[in-house]
């Protein structure tokens, strides 16, 4: 109806929701206010007379110019992720409050920005400290290493479709159809990590995912939980560090040194197979996942020229004809095309 409002419905169903979930009462007091961030969920801050928690709901359909659906059912998955890691380091992740599978939502703890701020906005103002990003891969590592060869967990997390369609399809198969003389070399990737099946990976490692808490930083969004290849999680986050060098180029020596921190720190504590084998895993792929930024299904927002995408093109493609097995080699070939 002309002028209605959007929000109405979906605030109608959460209070609903939380009603049946024993956090609310018919008729008490309660605010809804939607929060900003992910293209594949609706997300809300709701004040409840108790307090504040945040409410994550996936959505079928996600919010990127393309057409992009992945099941609802991912929701489910992404609660289990966090369960599962806040028993090995709860320190890394939100603390839950409740779910619903027939809602396709889970509520947790609202964290304070002004506590927990995203990293990813840290980045954009050039704050890049190297001893946090440290902290990120050591904490990755350890919830890698802790669920490494888990025939429980990867009965739990079968989710190779969900996978398929959250992260291969959109990102390396669509990318091979804008580059079809590269084509070879994705559809090789998407085989080797689809094929991959190690320990549980998070599948969005991104600094809009990671908040820096005070105690060290905070996984949010495991939306593409699977267990699968942990290198994959290791290249995704070391990805979006290559790619906010085009976005801030004055702090490209800061965002760098956090690559080669984070990723020293990560390797340094593999012991789930041969660190040099993992390493060549994320250094084959990571070329992969920078063309899919720019010529996937979703590009990153923030590089919108082509003056700022070309480079991006120029070494993916360069590296997926010719894979690196070392990280620091990958770093390097992209230090000189962003400073040429």
């Amino acid at each position: 109806m002309a002028g209605s409002d959007p929000l109405a419905q979906p605030a109608a169903d959460l209070t609903a929701a939380l009603i049946r979930l024993g956090l609310l009462r018919a008729g008490e007091p309660v605010t809804l206010a939607p929060l900003a961030g992910g293209v594949s969920s609706d997300i809300w801050r709701v004040d409840l007379p108790s307090g504040p928690v945040c409410v994550k709901r996936a959505l079928a359909r996600l919010k990127v110019s393309q057409v992009w659906e992945a099941p609802v059912e991912r929701n489910r998955y992404e609660f289990l992720w966090l369960q599962t890691v806040a028993a090995i380091q709860p320190r890394s992740v939100p603390a839950l409050i409740a779910d619903s599978a027939t809602d396709q939502l889970f509520v947790m703890d609202y964290l304070e920005p002004g506590r927990y701020p995203v990293w990813k906005q840290e980045l954009s103002r050039g704050v890049a400290v190297s001893a946090f990003a440290a902290q990120v891969g050591r904490a990755l590592a350890d919830i890698h290493r802790a669920t490494a060869h888990r025939p429980d967990l990867a009965e739990q997390f079968d989710t190779d479709s969900f996978f398929h369609a959250l992260r291969l399809a959109p990102y390396l198969e669509a990318t091979a159809i804008r580059h079809p003389d590269r084509a070879e070399a994705l559809h090789a990737l998407v085989r080797t990590t689809a094929g991959t099946h190690r320990a549980l990976v998070h599948g969005d490692i991104s600094p809009k995912n990671i908040l820096c808490g005070p105690e060290g930083p905070v996984f949010l969004d495991a939306e593409c939980a699977w267990y699968g290849d942990p290198a994959f999680d290791l290249a995704f986050c070391l990805n979006h560090l290559l790619l906010k060098c085009l976005w801030v180029p004055e702090a490209a020596p800061r965002f760098l040194d956090c690559f080669h921190t984070l990723s020293n720190a990560y390797l340094a504590r593999v012991q789930w197979e041969p660190a040099a084998d993992l390493e060549a895993r994320a250094a084959a792929l990571l070329p992969g996942l920078l063309l899919a930024r720019v010529d996937g299904k979703s590009p990153v927002e923030y590089l919108t020229t082509d003056t700022q995408r070309e480079p991006v093109r120029r070494v993916a493609r360069q590296l997926l004809a010719s894979p690196l097995v070392q990280l620091s080699a990958l770093a390097h070939a992209w230090r000189t095309e962003i400073s040429s």
